[in-house]
């Protein structure tokens, strides 16, 4: 029986236009992501970088572009998070212990908070026991320590509990560790289906 659910964030509660920062970024002059801006953006994601050494990283490859544009492209992923999403999860919190687990970097939550306002952002944070975003832990999904840390910090069993990702690498590494899983399906597919799929909670 399933008693604790682990979530990422985005494209899970917070809709993503993943394509949208690439699209805005070659606007400004990129010819195309490469592995150096990977790379970049898995430091950045560890906390391994400060905000501004990752845009001026950025701006090495499009010189022609201001911080303030690239962080505007930068920001241009983020969408809307649905009211009735965060109701579920309250309903939700009510029944498990909830936890949040998402890559994401310093910039990306800063706009969140500021875009949706203390009081919204607040009651969702509050619906987690504890909410990890991988550029404050330094660890990122699917790596397993990351795994075995919530595991470990908060004595859970991964047989009884569940994780909730958009993105397969990461859910078949936590399958993997015995957690049990659900690789949402973005546009397919949304959390608050979670109440209709009895199978994933047992």
């Amino acid at each position: 029986m399933i008693d604790t659910i682990i979530f990422d964030f985005g494209d899970v509660f917070i809709n993503l236009d993943k394509q949208a920062t690439i699209n805005s970024l070659k606007k400004l002059g990129l010819s195309q992501w490469n592995k150096d801006l990977d790379q970049l953006n898995l430091q950045f994601e560890k906390g391994q970088i400060s905000q501004e050494n990752f845009l001026f990283g950025i701006q090495k490859h499009i010189p022609n572009a201001s911080i303030d544009e690239i962080l505007n492209a930068w920001n241009a992923i983020l969408l809307d998070f649905p009211l009735k999403r965060l109701e579920f999860l309250q309903k939700l919190s009510k029944k498990y212990r909830l936890f949040l687990l998402s890559n994401t970097d310093a910039i990306h939550i800063e706009t969140f908070e500021r875009e949706n306002g203390t009081s919204f952002y607040s009651d969702f944070y509050q619906c987690f026991e504890k909410i990890y975003f991988s550029f404050e832990l330094g660890m990122r999904k699917p790596d397993a320590e990351i795994f075995n840390y919530l595991l470990k910090k908060h004595d859970l069993s991964a047989k009884r509990t569940l994780f909730v990702d958009d993105k397969k690498e990461n859910t078949d590494a936590a399958l993997s560790l015995g957690f049990k899983i659900w690789n949402l399906q973005v546009g397919k597919e949304d959390v608050m289906e979670l109440f209709s799929k009895k199978d994933l909670l047992l």
